[in-house]
């Protein structure tokens, strides 16, 4: 058995028909693989559509919803693949998506951690998330922007901080190695953690350029409801990080606001934010470090104010 793909699911059963048809119509022929869907407490029909199915499907349920993170880490405990796949159940998976994401696994190596793709609006056909990026307030955001064509094809892997889980590969010796997805998060923030706790142990996340899907961002009921507190947890787990992985966008962004008002700016900080912009230094400036901690302090500061000072 080679891949496991597991996609959880809560109603929307029109959409995890859909799903399922175009994964098996646009897997390689001849991989290994099962298929295991995980029912977190749906009502519209689902449980019963289920019931219908025979191998490679494997059905699992839930004896009431139990969000994301506890449904996915169910469904991994019994996967028998060496690849785990990920995939929320409003995907439509188009032909040729999946050999560039074992590919870009592959190429890695050792060092690969989660894969990711490039994936596109499913009603507007815009470009959703192209890897994950830190933001210059320090927080994780959906890259929308891709590399030339060019550049895709010379370097059809591009590192990142973070993929989304609605389509993640990774090696099931990895997860196990991880511990899976933390619980504490609930249908938020759950696969980005994850991806820094493989960061955090060596290895490399990114996102296979030339593997494309179509998504129908966000149709779970319920899914932004704990986007706040997912958020909080994040930010107080991963801080240090986040600072780091937005300060060389921040002397990006700088920079260019030197260009609008001159006389305004001390030219040394200039000169500093610019050689670790384009990688002449090793270290950030403190002018960046120290804004993008103010600018999650000021997060910190609404989070506790709106949910406050626990969670």
């Amino acid at each position: 058995m080679q891949v496991s793909f597991i996609i959880p699911l809560f109603n929307n059963l029109a959409l995890t028909q859909g799903c399922l048809a175009s994964l098996q119509a646009t897997l390689p022929s001849g991989l290994g693989h099962e298929i295991l869907l995980v029912d977190d407490g749906s009502t519209d029909g689902t449980r019963e559509w289920l019931a219908t199915l025979h191998p490679p499907f494997r059905v699992i349920l839930n004896e009431r919803n139990l969000g994301y993170a506890v449904a996915n880490n169910r469904a991994a405990a019994l996967a028998r693949g060496e690849f785990l796949a990920f995939l929320n159940n409003d995907l439509v998976l188009l032909p040729g998506w999946f050999e560039p994401l074992l590919a870009a696994h592959r190429a890695l190596g050792p060092r690969a951690g989660a894969i990711g793709n490039v994936q596109l609006d499913a009603r507007s056909g815009a470009i959703d998330h192209a890897g994950m990026i830190v933001n210059l307030k320090g927080k994780p955001e959906h890259d929308r922007a891709l590399p030339s064509r060019l550049s895709r094809f010379f370097t059809p892997v591009r590192p990142v901080p973070a993929v989304t889980g609605a389509c993640l590969l990774l090696a099931r010796a990895l997860w196990q190695q991880l511990g899976g997805f933390d619980e504490a998060y609930l249908n938020g923030g759950e696969d980005v953690d994850l991806c820094f706790r493989a960061r955090a142990a060596g290895r490399v996340n990114a996102v296979a350029l030339r593997s494309v899907v179509r998504h129908h961002v966000s149709a779970s009921p319920g899914r932004k409801r704990r986007d706040e507190e997912n958020s909080r947890r994040l930010a107080r787990r991963w801080r240090r990080e986040f600072v780091a992985d937005a300060a060389r966008g921040w002397c990006h962004d700088f920079i260019l606001r030197t260009f609008d008002a001159p006389r305004h700016y001390d030219w040394i900080t200039v000169t500093q934010a610019a050689c670790y912009a384009w990688h002449l230094t090793g270290t950030p400036p403190r002018c960046a470090t120290a804004a993008l901690e103010s600018a999650l302090d000021g997060e910190f500061a609404r989070w506790d104010e709106m949910l406050g000072q626990g969670g």
